[in-house]
């Protein structure tokens, strides 16, 4: 069997995966349509925007949602959620987003998803936290029970945004936990807004018996995941850069910290230069994990992320199989049990 097919038929788990980086462009172009919106793809008359070709249309809301081989670092990556986050301001469209891609994900043999966004960016047209977070959850378990793929929901505070915004976020988290969300994290432009700037929050966090990521060690250095795991962090969002700082390293071994490593998002970014670290980062027995980031940003999905790993490092099926288990073990809310039913599955695929 060639390797694609062994991978397709590995069993995955998904860490790190943004909501609204990962919509479908055919459902973006049809919400477009549905609202007659022809501004936000240029056109000057409703007239002309829809009786354009619908394949040219999609290839301009692939251009508005994707990034291109040229991005120059991590913030011009970020300008391609201008399109999305206007577009999640309603329930129905939160839904259908987050079914969506837990459908997608089912697809690729992800058996257990966490998937994270930002409830803050969704308010634009009234809905309050609980709205924004229900509908979310509400497409996740309608997945669920169709596709029979577990998952949770990861609440981001954002870099940059007001404080009472962020603790909002982790108030609704709280709420939610263990009834659809499983944690909280910090996202957004790392090397604009320092991880340090948000202790308050990560603070509220640790008051509230909340576990959390933290995006860390990608558009910034190995201070910035140091300063992750003095809040409490238990994760690592990307991480790459931990190999700036030997003795950190040596910590996030002996305490089992688990990175959720994007290898092609990494790339775009800048975050690891031309060559990406990951193969170091596995040999120095850190506990690595292959994630996507954003699927449709990045134009990438899990199978193309470990084709990636294969072809550009020494790593093989079997390492990609215990980077898995690595993420089952990192996995929020999840009982020792379900983890150990889990890895079974993986270890048989």
């Amino acid at each position: 069997m060639k390797n694609k097919e062994k991978i397709e038929n590995m069993k995955k788990i998904m860490l790190h995966l943004h909501l609204d980086g990962s919509l479908r462009p055919e459902t973006v172009l049809q919400w477009l349509i549905d609202e007659a919106d022809y501004k936000t793809l240029g056109f000057e008359n409703k007239e002309e925007f829809l009786k354009t070709d619908r394949n040219e249309l999609l290839q301009k809301v692939k251009k508005a949602l994707m990034v291109s081989v040229d991005c120059r670092d991590l913030n011009e990556y970020l300008e391609k959620f201008d399109l999305p986050c206007k577009q999640l301001q309603t329930e129905n469209h939160i839904t259908q987003a987050t079914y969506e891609l837990f459908e997608d994900l089912s697809k690729q043999n992800v058996i257990y998803a966490e998937v994270r966004f930002a409830p803050s960016k969704h308010r634009e047209k009234g809905l309050d936290y609980d709205k924004i977070v229900e509908a979310a959850i509400k497409g996740m378990n309608m997945a669920k029970e169709k596709y029979h793929i577990g998952g949770s929901l990861i609440l981001c505070a954002m870099r940059g945004d007001n404080e009472a915004d962020n603790l909002e976020t982790i108030k609704v988290a709280k709420r939610y936990l263990e009834k659809g969300v499983s944690a909280v994290d910090l996202a957004g432009a790392e090397a604009l807004f320092l991880t340090s700037d948000y202790e308050n929050i990560f603070r509220e966090a640790r008051n509230l018996n909340i576990p959390f990521t933290i995006h860390a060690g990608e558009a910034a250095g190995a201070e910035s995941i140091k300063k992750a795991l003095d809040f409490g962090a238990t994760r690592i969002g990307h991480g790459v850069r931990c190999l700036e700082d030997p003795q950190l390293v040596d910590y996030l071994v002996k305490n089992n910290v688990v990175l959720e490593v994007c290898p092609i998002s990494n790339l775009q970014t800048k975050a690891t230069g031309e060559n990406h670290p990951i193969e170091e980062m596995y040999r120095k027995q850190l506990k690595v994990t292959v994630n996507t980031d954003n699927d449709t940003v990045s134009n990438t999905n899990i199978i193309n992320e470990y084709e990636w790993v294969l072809e550009h490092t020494k790593l093989d099926l079997n390492d990609l199989k215990q980077m898995n288990i690595n993420a089952v073990r990192g996995l929020f809310i999840v009982s020792e049990e379900e983890k150990e039913q889990l890895i079974e599955e993986i270890e048989k695929s």
